[in-house]
Order: C-alpha cells, then sequence, then structure tokens
C-alpha cells in the first residue's frame, strides 16, 4: 500500500531521507532583523545564525498555515501520516490538525493520521523514520498508527546548547536561568518532558564536561539498549561524532544516525548545539 509522511521543517531529515518521494516537509518561517528566512532547501543555515548573532532584538518564528498542510495532503499518495513538532512548542500541530479536518470534508475515504511528536528535530526524525518502517511492511493504518503513538511515549530527547542567547531572547529560559548561564558560561543539559515542554537535567562547565554527562544519563537509561540512536548537530559535526564515541563506550544503542540541523531546530540550538533523540 502507498503512504506519504509529510513533516514540518523542525524534522532534520538526512539528505538521504529527504531525496524520499514519501518525505515532504513543510517549511516554517524565521524572522530576525526584519528579514524573513523561509527554511526550505534553499535556506543556509550559516546565514541565519550569521544574521541571529548580529541582531540584539528577540527574532521570531512563524508555523506554517492550514493551507500549506491541506495543499500538501492534496498532493500526497495513499495513507497520509504527519509529524509536527511539539504542539506546547509550535502552532505547526494546530495547523496541521485543522488541515486534516478541511481535507476529510474534501475526501472522507482517506486515511490520515497526525501526530504531535512531542520532541523536535532528533525526535521528529526518529518518529518519522519509525512510520516509514512500520508503513513500509505492510501492517494496516490503524496498526501503524498505534505503533507509532507507542513510540512517541517511548522516546526521549535530550540537548546541549553551546550558545543559549536565542533561547534567553525568546523567553524559552526563566530569568534565573537566564542569568546564571550568562553570567557563569554554564551549560544545561536540557531535554523534553513527555507531553513535549523543555526541562533541565543537568549541568556543566564546559561543552566537553556536558557531552560526557549526556552520555552518562543516556547510559543510566535501559531504555536505550538495542536502539538507533539519533544526533542533530548544529555546524558542529565532529562533536556529535566525539558524543557518538562516548556513547558507543558505555551505551548498547543498535546504530547511530547523524544529521545537520536545518532552520528551525538551528535557530533554537545555534551553532554548536547537539540534540539527541532515542
Amino acid at each position: 500500500m502507498s503512504f506519504s509522511i509529510i513533516v514540518d521543517s523542525c524534522c532534520d531529515l538526512t539528505p538521504e531521507m529527504r531525496a524520499d518521494p514519501v518525505f515532504r516537509s513543510i517549511p516554517l518561517t524565521i524572522r530576525v532583523g526584519g528579514k524573513d528566512y523561509v527554511d526550505d532547501q534553499s535556506l543556509d543555515t550559516s546565514l541565519l545564525i550569521y544574521a541571529m548573532d548580529q541582531s540584539q532584538d528577540a527574532s521570531s518564528s512563524s508555523c506554517p498555515s492550514p493551507g500549506d498542510y491541506l495543499e500538501a495532503y492534496r498532493q500526497a499518495e495513499g495513507d497520509i501520516y504527519v509529524v509536527t513538532l511539539s504542539a506546547l512548542l509550535s502552532g505547526s500541530h494546530n495547523s496541521a490538525w485543522q488541515a486534516k479536518q478541511m481535507f476529510l470534508e474534501e475526501a472522507p475515504e482517506r486515511n490520515i493520521h497526525v501526530f504531535n511528536s512531542c520532541s523536535a528535530s532528533a525526535g521528529e526524525v526518529l518518529l518519522a523514520q519509525k512510520i516509514h518502517r512500520l508503513a513500509s511492511s505492510g501492517i494496516a493504518f490503524a496498526q501503524v498508527v498505534a505503533q507509532a503513538k507507542q513510540t512517541i511515549t517511548d522516546t526521549n530527547t535530550l540537548f546541549v546548547l553551546e550558545n543559549l542567547d536565542n533561547l534567553r531572547k525568546n523567553g524559552r529560559l526563566t530569568k534565573v536561568q537566564a542569568m546564571l548561564t550568562g553570567a557563569l558560561r554554564i551549560k544545561l543539559i536540557m531535554g523534553a518532558t513527555p507531553e513535549g515542554e523543555i526541562c533541565k537535567h543537568g549541568q556543566a562547565l564546559s561543552i566537553k564536561q556536558a557531552l560526557s554527562k549526556l552520555a552518562d544519563i543516556m547510559a543510566a537509561d535501559e531504555k536505550h539498549k538495542g536502539k538507533i540512536l539519533y544526533i542533530a548537530q548544529c555546524l558542529c559535526p565532529d562533536r556529535a561524532q566525539h558524543l557518538w564515541e562516548l556513547v558507543q563506550k558505555a551505551c548498547q544503542f543498535s546504530g547511530v544516525i547523524i544529521t545537520a540541523t536545518r532552520g528551525l531546530s538551528s535557530y533554537y540550538a545555534n551553532s554548536g548545539g547537539v540534540i539527541v533523540a532515542y
């Protein structure tokens, strides 16, 4: 049975995944210094981050409209699976859900499900890949949905950022966290709650220490065994590779997929950020 997987552009697909016609990415838009950057294949992430560094003001992002999603649904083949970043972090999920209602009025016979990943970046990639494997196996649409929902529940997302300026500018850190991390140059080990909110797991005085602690957190989590680790890196492929080397010594992952952050993930992670999901 044919199927389509539609993701928002916070899902940092690898080049191989983007080349697969099953996938289609719907771009968000980032506004920095009065200029809009559309998060599509033409976006130069390094130029976006440079603009962010030069701007003293809070930048912003805007999610796709329901119309953007509806057009993608109309062009999709077979069963439709939609993956969005956490509904608590963006309106992307709500737009995708509204578009689903409109689409089913036009084509009530079609199968379509919109997943709130309760994650972002690497976590979305993990979910999208899981859906691809399930749907490719030929099982029924309802089974794919049920197993993918369980994957969301079982997924753990963690991240370490070199630079917290954009999280601070956009209110993603509390005032106390912003003051401490800015004054002491502390590196925070952050993650996602089961509901998809950002939470703190620990801190370190350097990126090297933070990555080591991140590996320790994963090693202490028995759920990681036998899973694939997904790593998204923002302009720091060597750092992602170093983390994987640390993880190989401490954990029992079955493999790794390393990808580069696109516009929206880079907007929050900033240069040097590393996001993992398993």
